[in-house]
């Protein structure tokens, strides 16, 4: 549960629902259960009493206690963090120095255990090899290569990062679970290369989906008129720019978009052009809102816009389905997997069928949507799958 550790107190993105996911499928099993944390300082266990104490204070039904004097040595982190590492602290069985790891392990876990790694953090030697050595068997999911094949989308410094860990999973995972065959296909591609490709299921990812709220939305929202909305960390690869320069085609006569998402990394020019939008524009950043505040947004919309590049999987526009909106995306062949029939597929490189949707849409809010009797894949599905590799 490192990276949910690590995120405490931000809003969660598609990998950290995943983890939590994970988190209350555990807690409420009858199989004991433990979680690993990788601290500033080292290793926590929690057990399931711990867990759940740390997934009431991760949705928001506790507060996190005063950050200790150990959580501020180190500088630069956010206040949200050092609250989160001093609580898993306090609610530990178990606490180590990094090089203490494997006998930890040992000594919890003596009858031999599952490690299910479902974030992409913490994937290093250190770990699978403690693992091993405590006669743990090690699962690890993989959401996507997309730093592998697209390294012009990523952050300075994370590619090479990302390429040791999937070298990692190679040689030392028992297994990989992939959230899609399309992911599959492109990691064991890559493997292959390497020498070992490990034994490997595909269980699609089920949906949280919250309930609609529109209380928590910002005055004026949802708009009065038909809307448009996307759903991402503003970051290249999520081709915010492409919505930009057909909002831009439409001039005067374009439908307000609501770009909902952070703000990430290597998009300056994307961010000058939000900057820059005038204060009457049909373009507006909505960044920070609530699960469901959201949902409520895009229930109500003519339609969510899904122009990415490259993906693992596609939970925005599934969770859109499943709200019962339209999704125009582009035409990429994880998200024909994930999404069947149900969503509009066009390629980014055919902005006539783009805008000539959108006008359909904006004109026609009322029809039935093309999403109409979606259901989207459960997590008790994807569950029983996964469960079959303990």
């Amino acid at each position: 549960m490192t990276r949910r550790l690590r995120r405490a107190g931000r809003v969660p993105t598609g990998v950290d629902r995943v983890e939590q996911a994970y988190l209350n499928r555990f807690i409420e099993d009858d199989v004991p259960a433990y979680a690993l944390m990788r601290t500033a300082f080292g290793y926590v266990m929690l057990d399931v009493g711990g867990m759940r104490a740390f997934h009431d204070r991760v949705v928001g039904a506790k507060n996190w206690g005063h950050p200790d004097l150990l959580s501020r040595l180190p500088r630069g982190r956010d206040q949200a963090l050092m609250q989160a590492e001093t609580d898993v602290r306090r609610l530990a069985v178990g606490r180590c120095v990094p090089a203490r790891l494997r006998q930890m392990l040992t000594r919890l876990l003596s009858d031999g255990f599952d490690y299910f790694n479902v974030g992409h953090s913490n994937l290093t030697e250190r770990v699978l090899r403690s693992v091993s050595y405590a006669q743990g068997r090690t699962h690890v999911l993989i959401h996507d290569v997309i730093p592998l094949e697209h390294p012009n989308f990523q952050r300075s410094g994370t590619v090479r990062p990302f390429r040791e860990k999937l070298q990692r999973v190679a040689r030392l995972a028992d297994s990989v679970i992939y959230n899609s065959d399309d992911t599959r296909r492109r990691a064991e591609a890559q493997m292959r290369s390497w020498g070992r490709v490990p034994p490997s299921i595909v269980a699609h990812l089920g949906t949280m989906m919250p309930t609609p709220d529109p209380s928590g939305l910002p005055q004026g929202l949802p708009p009065a008129q038909p809307y448009f909305v996307t759903v991402g960390t503003i970051e290249p690869r999520k081709n915010h720019a492409f919505l930009l320069d057909l909002w831009e085609q439409m001039g005067s006569d374009a439908p307000p978009l609501l770009i909902c998402g952070s703000r990430g990394w290597n998009n300056d020019a994307v961010f000058a052009r939000l900057d820059a939008l005038p204060p009457d524009s049909p373009v507006t950043e909505l960044p920070g809102l609530s699960d469901a505040a959201l949902a409520a947004l895009i229930q109500q919309s003519a339609g969510m816009l899904f122009p990415s590049f490259a993906e693992g999987y596609g939970l925005p526009p599934t969770e859109a389905l499943m709200l019962g909106s339209r999704v125009l995306c582009n035409d990429l062949a994880v998200l024909h997997e994930v999404l069947d029939t149900y969503a509009t597929f066009a390629p980014v490189s055919d902005t006539e069928n783009w805008l000539k949707t959108m006008n359909s849409w904006k004109n026609s809010p009322s029809e039935a949507v093309s999403g109409a009797g979606f259901e989207g894949p459960e997590w008790s599905d994807h569950f029983k799958t996964v469960l079959r590799l303990t």
